[in-house]
């Protein structure tokens, strides 16, 4: 078949050949909207366990896909050109909300302070930060000679040392002539001499290690490549650790060598491909620990910082089903663990020559409801994190066992607990914020129970929490359970129906969705949405169990589940069937095409960011980075035909009937590992002409970027701006304007 063919309609072609600026002034002009393009439809017949089905997009997933994530100029032409042609037909489609982008735009870049750094993290000499300087798209990394207390300096007089600050790493010049850049971490030598830094430049999750010389200024010539990004360095800071990133995307080795460089040895090799590794230090930089985990199962393996080159020692062998992650509490082991029936999680002790379950001791048992997120230690303290009805509080702990919580009195609300940076200081770093509020950051001396305000978000043009009203609801879904919904409204935003709803959702992997302040989703506020959160099954928002009832064979609780939260938004007046945009990413947007095929007639229009629609194949191929890890989290459906008939019954892609759709826009990125391209532009493909509606299907692929989109602070609010204002249009029907 001749190239051409795949794109059936004359505006597509004129598209295809360079000619899309045209269609959009036609658009602009009131002419005849563009006709969309026409994807070219060769059938697969795929047979699996006895079942068969027929995929008629397959082509659009490059056989070389690999090295196109590594290289997006390797993609087949007749892909491309399509991609391209849908990018144009959405451009040419949405070009009437191009002054609304703009303005939204400038709002949101509007409300961050350009100059901003966060708070500085001490540690011995230094203290380490990040900085924005205006203009800046990329953080610069920094660090300052320390500084000291008043009382430091009375007991000390002639301490006060004068400032000095260096400049690690500037992410704007390391970004500069590329497309795409962003550094997934940095990390320091304990003695302060060495920085080093993970850039994937392209958005594919293939990183590059780069090792700075603190003393020089030079980076050394020694870069690790096919990194995940993640490292650590060794407690005496003369090695560097780190994960490998195999061909297939999937994190499968630890690797060892000198800091600064030489021959590298391997420390850890997994060879079950359904499991993540990855690297790092405890608390009280003792050990070098090596986590092995999956959805539902872990392993922990331990070096002794005294040797650093020694063969990892098992904690405690893996066992399906149960997980544990464990840290150094200078005299013994901590381990959070849902061990026993423990479902929403406990925390136990062990000694630190011998810390197998069977010397596992309960130090916070298990509390149903409770579901203890994280923990972290310092000498004399711990403090953890947990999570019911969804919120967040922090609880600390005294070796001697004394125990006070740090809670906030509001319905939705959100605090992150920070941690510290030194083992033996009392100060714990914390943060809280609301849909309304801004973030404010805090130091807590854990002894004394004093809090030290250390920053609070400034929003530039202007903020004022009295504006708004934060509601908390209570969703009742099909079998009885109540789901929390969070709300954000303008006071003066009328509650009686008339109002446009985004209700955000996501509900997978057991991740919560926050209750927390966001600048840029002011822009639809002010603009009269509500802005609702449903903090449904699959997330961990409601304890551990709340994830657990929402997995393999019962996800399509998380569907229903956000449904029911559409539903008695419409019962309690706050929204009406037809008014309401979904929005949701990665698994989020599998939950986005869910619920499209099941209640297209809620939806003004429903936005899929890097949607994961084509579930049941990408679950069959095991070459894709994140298959066989994820069968945990939705069965395989390459063994087991249960499985295979349940991913089938709810498939997006899979289920797309001819019914009448609301305006959907599907948002992907080229270099994307996670939710390949071709997820978005098969939904595309197939959901176009099976939509009786004649409201539009549109496609953004970012050329250029992965699955966080832009790397940019500003470029990324561009692309917050094309969803927001698509939302707009759904709501107000922008094409039929046009």
């Amino acid at each position: 078949m001749n190239r051409r063919e795949l794109i059936a309609s004359s505006a597509a072609l004129a598209v295809a050949a360079g000619a899309h600026p045209v269609l959009a002034k036609a658009a602009d002009q009131g002419a005849a909207p563009p006709v969309p393009p026409v994807a070219k439809k060769v059938p697969v017949r795929i047979e699996q366990l006895g079942r068969v089905r027929v995929d008629e997009y397959q082509w659009l997933k490059d056989d070389n896909w690999q090295a196109v994530l590594r290289d997006p100029t390797l993609i087949k032409a007749d892909v491309k050109e399509y991609l391209t042609a849908e990018n144009a037909y959405r451009e040419a489609m949405m070009a009437g909300t191009l002054p609304m982008q703009a303005a939204m735009f400038e709002e949101m870049k509007g409300r961050i302070k350009q100059d901003d750094s966060s708070v500085p993290s001490p540690d011995g000499p230094w203290e380490y930060y990040t900085k924005f300087e205006v203009g800046d798209q990329h953080p610069r990394y920094m660090r300052r000679t320390r500084t000291h207390s008043q009382a430091e300096r009375d007991a000390h007089p002639g301490m006060m040392p004068v400032i000095r600050e260096e400049l690690l790493l500037d992410a704007n010049a390391l970004a500069e002539g590329k497309a795409y850049s962003e550094v997934a971490a940095t990390g320091r030598t304990p003695d302060h001499r060495l920085f080093a830094y993970a850039e994937d430049a392209q958005g594919s999750e293939v990183h590059k290690i780069y090792v700075k010389d603190l003393e020089t200024g030079q980076v050394l010539p020694d870069v690790i490549d096919s990194s995940t990004g993640d490292f650590t360095f060794s407690p005496d800071s003369q090695w560097i650790y780190w994960t490998n990133r195999n061909d297939n995307g999937r994190p499968d080795k630890i690797f060892r060598r000198p800091a600064r460089g030489g021959e590298t040895a391997l420390v850890y090799q997994e060879d079950d491909e359904g499991m993540f590794i990855g690297v790092g230090r405890t608390a009280d930089d003792q050990f070098v620990l090596i986590v092995i985990q999956n959805q539902e199962t872990s392993e922990a393996r331990y070096i002794p910082g005294d040797t650093p080159t020694a063969t990892p020692v098992v904690l405690e062998p893996r066992q399906v089903a149960r997980r544990y992650d464990a840290d150094h509490w200078g005299d013994r082991w901590v381990i959070r663990t849902n061990a026993d029936d423990s479902v929403d999680f406990k925390v136990v002790e062990a000694p630190t020559a011998s810390p197998g379950k069977a010397n596992w001791k309960d130090l916070i048992p298990h509390t149903p409801g409770r579901f203890i997120e994280n923990v972290t230690l310092s000498s004399g303290h711990l403090a953890r994190q947990e999570r019911a009805d969804a919120n967040t509080r922090i609880i600390v702990r005294a070796r001697e066992g004394d125990e006070h919580e740090i809670a906030v009195d509001e319905p939705a609300y959100a605090l992150n607990l920070m941690g510290w940076s030194e083992f033996d200081s009392p100060m714990m770093r914390y943060s809280y914020n609301s849909p309304s509020t801004p973030t404010s950051t805090f130091d807590y001396d854990m002894t004394s129970r004093e809090r030290t305000l250390k920053k609070v978000q400034e929003v530039p043009s202007g903020h004022n929490p009295a504006d708004y009203v934060v509601e908390r609801l209570n969703a009742p879904a099909s079998d009885g359970e109540l789901v929390p919904v969070t709300l954000l409204r303008r006071k003066d935003t009328p509650v009686d129906g008339s109002a446009p709803v985004l209700l955000y959702g996501y509900g997978s992997y057991g991740i919560p969705m926050a209750a927390s302040f966001s600048t840029s989703r002011l822009s639809l506020v002010e603009r009269g949405f509500i802005w609702a959160i449903a903090h449904i099954r699959g997330g961990s928002d409601k304890g551990w169990n709340w994830f657990l009832s929402a997995r393999r064979m019962t996800k399509k609780n998380t569907f229903t589940d956000f449904i029911a939260s559409a539903e008695h938004l419409i019962e309690r007046n706050y929204a009406r069937a037809g008014n309401i945009v979904a929005y949701g990413g990665s698994a989020g947007g599998m939950l986005m095409g869910a619920v499209t095929n099941m209640r297209p007639e809620l939806w003004a229009g429903v936005i899929g960011q890097v949607p994961f629609v084509d579930v049941l194949n990408t679950m069959s191929d095991t070459s894709l980075p994140l298959t066989p890890p994820e069968w945990p989290e939705w069965g395989n459906p390459l063994e087991d035909a249960e499985a295979y008939d349940y991913i089938a019954s709810y498939s997006p892609y899979d289920q797309i009937t001819s019914q009448a759709y609301p305006a959907v826009l599907s948002v992907g990125g080229l270099s994307d590992p996670r939710v390949t391209y071709w997820e978005p532009a098969k939904w595309v493909a197939r959901l176009r002409p099976a939509s009786t509606s004649g409201k539009p299907i549109l496609l953004k692929i970012n050329m250029e970027a992965g699955h966080g989109g832009a790397s940019g602070r500003f470029d990324y609010l561009k692309e917050l701006a094309v969803d927001y204002a698509f939302a707009v249009w759904a709501v107000e029907k922008g094409w039929e304007a046009a």
